[in-house]
């Protein structure tokens, strides 16, 4: 069965609610689809702030399908549950070609990034057509090699702001690619886990040397999937600080939440 957002239960309480891995912040959720360039039938959800601008949108690529990752994947579904509500950021989820989540599932099959070139580009027209400002791709493991190979090259790149990588490993992505990005000289913020499987920061930043505009950020104690609310909170705070205007504040994202909140399913 496909998981339909509107079947969130809110509920109000009468002090503050401390906001927690699975709380769910108000928001306009829907399912949506788009189609690629070559015909797949790609699925995801858009959450946005229930009222007032948009400050920002962030288009998400998800890990390694073949590795458990999928749109759900934890910093994903926080971003969506609590950054609508909390900073008025747009948050887009879609499952890349062949990759399934209680969302449903994306068409075709996984493509070792190449095929996904036009994942990408069906994600950020998408956000394009339904007139979604300040769009930002944000990339998580695998998701950054998709972010690096093909967001600083047309048609993404004229429709993007920059880009936001969780925990690169540069195993797809080539110099080429960096060096891309480079000449594009759009903002690039990478955040680098101090304990990283595959890319650790001293490296990370003589890697990333071939774009002059790289903000590379080392992460004291995370590690790769950034598990733990400490950290999921680091990645939300450094993203909101790159893509909006205010940022987030000296104290970081609110952990508390006066108004309705539901609970995610597990």
């Amino acid at each position: 069965m496909t998981f339909d957002p509107s079947s969130l239960v809110f509920s109000t309480s009468e002090s503050p609610t401390p906001i927690r891995a699975s709380t769910v912040l108000p928001a306009r959720r829907e399912n949506v689809e788009f189609v690629t360039e070559d015909g797949k039938l790609l699925v995801g959800e858009l959450a946005l702030p229930e009222s007032g601008p948009i400050t920002a949108t962030l288009i998400t690529l998800h890990p390694l399908p073949t590795h458990g990752g999928f749109m759900d994947s934890h910093v994903y579904r926080k971003a969506s549950y609590r950054l609508p509500a909390l900073t008025g950021i747009a948050v887009l989820r879609f499952n890349t070609r062949g990759t399934s989540s209680p969302r449903g599932t994306s068409q075709g099959s996984f493509e070792e990034g190449i095929g996904e070139r036009y994942d990408v580009e069906a994600a950020v027209r998408f956000a394009v057509e339904r007139g979604l400002p300040n769009r930002w791709l944000v990339g998580w493991s695998f998701g950054t090699e998709l972010a690096l190979m093909y967001g600083a090259e047309e048609p993404v790149a004229s429709s993007i702001e920059g880009a936001v990588l969780l925990s690169p490993p540069l195993h797809r992505a080539t110099d080429v690619h960096l060096k891309e990005w480079g000449a594009a000289g759009k903002p690039l913020t990478v955040l680098v886990p101090e304990h990283d499987d595959y890319l650790r920061p001293v490296e990370a930043a003589e890697r990333f040397a071939l774009v002059p505009q790289a903000r590379v950020v080392g992460i004291a104690g995370a590690k790769h999937l950034w598990v733990g609310e400490k950290y999921a909170a680091r990645v939300l705070n450094e993203i909101i600080d790159d893509v909006t205007e205010a940022g987030a504040g000296p104290g970081g994202l609110a952990q508390e939440w006066t108004g309705a909140v539901a609970t995610a399913p597990a």
